[in-house]
C-alpha cells in the first residue's frame, strides 16, 4: 500500500491517509470502532460475522461524515473487497495484527513503530555521499 500526503496539510483523521476512497475510509473506521469496543481484539468467526452484516447492509452506527454527521447509518460494504480492500491493507501496515494461535484480530501499535522506522531510513539516506550522476557530454 502506498501512502500519499501532503506534509503541510496532514489531516486529524488517520483512515484520510491510509484509504484512498470516503467508503474505505468510513468502513476502515467502524471496524476499529468494532474492535475497540471488544477490548482491542475479536475473534476471526466475530470478524467474519462482521463483514458478513456488512455485506448485507445490517451493520448500523453514527459516521463523522457529511452530510451524514451525527445521524445512524446502515452501511454496506462487499465482503471479498472488505478483506481485500480494507483488512489486508490494514494488517500489511501494522494497524490491525492477527495472532496465529488464538485466532483473534487485534489492534496494533506497528504502524507508528513502521513510520518511525522509514523515518530513520530517510535520515540514513541523507547521511550517505551522493553517487556520480553524469549526463554524457553535456554539462547541466
Amino acid at each position: 500500500m502506498v501512502l500519499l500526503f501532503d506534509q503541510n496539510n496532514i489531516p486529524a483523521n488517520v483512515f484520510e491517509i491510509v484509504f484512498s476512497t470516503t467508503q474505505q475510509k468510513i468502513v476502515g473506521k467502524v471496524l476499529v470502532d468494532f474492535m475497540k469496543q471488544n477490548n482491542g481484539e475479536i475473534s476471526k468467526m466475530k470478524l467474519s460475522l462482521f463483514a458478513t452484516k456488512l455485506n448485507e447492509g445490517e451493520v448500523v452506527t453514527e459516521i463523522e461524515e457529511e452530510p451524514y454527521k451525527g445521524k445512524q447509518v446502515k452501511l454496506s460494504y462487499n465482503k471479498r473487497q472488505f478483506y481485500d480492500r480494507i483488512l489486508t491493507p490494514m494488517r500489511a501496515m501494522g494497524l490491525i495484527d492477527y495472532d496465529l494461535y488464538k485466532k483473534t484480530y487485534k489492534i496494533s501499535g506497528d504502524f507508528s513503530n513502521a513510520l518511525k522506522n522509514i523515518g530513520d531510513a530517510w535520515q540514513e539516506e541523507l547521511g550517505k555521499n551522493p553517487l556520480d550522476v553524469k549526463f554524457g557530454k553535456t554539462e547541466l
